[in-house]
């Protein structure tokens, strides 16, 4: 979330930058005054309180003596009791009232992002990888997965509706290779956690996945929500904690699945693994001091970009502008790899910066050198996610012979150089 003394003591500059992400001044402007409401009524709270212990504080000794002035007091004293637990109601009203359009704020951009109104507005920094070649023989890997039979779209939609996969022999090897691989490449980096796959409610608000995308998750009856990626959970592992400074940075992964409804994208890349519901990921997150955040993006990306230069495959790194940043991000950088199937660069991993927002969110803090309290910064990225990573090794790994060549990264998880056609039924 974010602090709310910027929102009040910076108004005009806190409601310029939110315009560059697309949101209307007006909000910005409600939210601030349910903020100076909120700390108006408790300011009128405290006084009261404070009234109220200093008549108290008075009352035994008049109260003993009796009298008229006893019985006056007390009848005062009942009044600023009904008084106090009136203000708390308000105050309580209040604070509700300021939590809920806070929360609907996104994170302010960082000054050197690009400012644009849409994915238009994006830089392309630099590519990496061998050079990305378009091939007009090249087919979608839909098409050659089907016929080497290690892909079932229609019985994935029979069990589950559009939006799901089926893989079969050596398809699911190759997604259990690419969830083991990433794991082992960056075991020496990120302490390994296996972490739950449903969550509390609070713990998707901490990472700002709620309010903002309630009809793009999944919920179960008893409250909890299937996780969208596996930041949410490593993030809110130290939900409420103050970290010794001496251990940051914290540096963890996760293989989880992912749950989206992919809410507003039907019929956008929705053919075979470019965009599912359900979908297995390696994640990568940072928790680090202010000071440091910079150096730990950069090594992050670094990493993000050894999986895909490590899987042979050509990438491009692409600097998100304003108004195509995620809600809780200050920044982000996206990798791209090209998809000779769909002549067309596919987003495969984002590498972002959350400055204090998630910090704030979720109360996470560490001790700085002066002995108080300040809010860490979070960083996380996708180390692989699997389905149009696998997606782009069939279509850039087709031979002519209809067989699919592997990088040679992945011989040793899957026990040869070609994948190998299933034994259908």
């Amino acid at each position: 979330m974010l602090d709310l003394n910027l929102l009040l003591t910076e108004f005009e500059s806190v409601a310029g930058q939110l315009a560059t992400k697309g949101v209307d001044p007006a909000a910005v402007q409600v939210a601030r005054d349910a903020v100076q409401h909120r700390r108006s009524t408790r300011q009128s709270l405290d006084a009261l309180r404070e009234t109220m212990n200093r008549r108290s504080k008075e009352a035994g000794r008049v109260i003993a003596a009796g009298g008229e002035q006893a019985d006056l007091l007390r009848r005062e004293l009942a009044a600023l009791k009904a008084d106090v637990a009136e203000a708390e109601t308000r105050c309580r009203a209040a604070e509700q009232a300021e939590r809920d359009l806070v929360l609907t704020l996104p994170n302010l951009p960082a000054a050197d992002v690009p400012i644009g109104a849409d994915e238009s507005g994006n830089v392309v920094l630099r590519h990496g990888g061998p050079p990305a070649k378009a091939n007009p023989t090249a087919r979608p890997h839909w098409e050659v997965a089907t016929d080497l039979g290690i892909f079932e779209a229609e019985r994935a939609a029979k069990l589950s509706g559009a939006g799901f996969s089926v893989l079969r022999g050596d398809g699911a090897r190759l997604l259990r290779a690419l969830v083991q691989f990433a794991l082992d490449l960056f075991a020496d980096g990120y302490e390994e956690f296996t972490v739950p796959h449903f969550v509390r409610g609070d713990t998707m608000v901490g990472t700002g996945h709620l309010p903002k995308f309630r009809e793009d998750a999944y919920a179960t009856v008893d409250g909890l929500w299937a996780v969208p990626t596996g930041e949410v959970p490593l993030t809110g592992l130290h939900r409420d904690e103050v970290l010794d400074r001496a251990e940051l940075p914290l540096r963890y992964m996760t293989h989880t699945a992912c749950f989206r409804r992919e809410a507003g994208s039907a019929g956008r890349d929705t053919r075979g693994m470019q965009r599912l519901h359900e979908f297995h990921k390696v994640e990568l997150i940072r928790l680090c001091r202010p000071e440091d955040a910079a150096t730990e993006f950069a090594e992050l990306l670094a990493d993000a970009e050894r999986t895909l230069s490590t899987l042979e495959l050509p990438y491009r790194v692409v600097e998100l502008c304003t108004g195509d940043l995620t809600f809780s991000s200050a920044r982000i950088v996206d990798l791209e790899v090209y998809s000779p199937g769909v002549d067309r660069w596919l987003e495969v991993s984002s590498v972002g910066h959350f400055t204090d927002f998630q910090a704030r969110r979720g109360n996470i803090r560490y001790r700085a050198e002066d002995g108080r309290s300040r809010f860490v910064h979070t960083l996380n990225g996708s180390g692989l996610a699997t389905p149009r990573i696998w997606a782009a090794l069939i279509e850039h790994g087709q031979c002519a012979d209809g067989r699919v060549r592997l990088p040679e990264a992945l011989h040793r998880y899957l026990g040869g150089e070609y994948l190998r056609p299933s034994r259908r039924r």
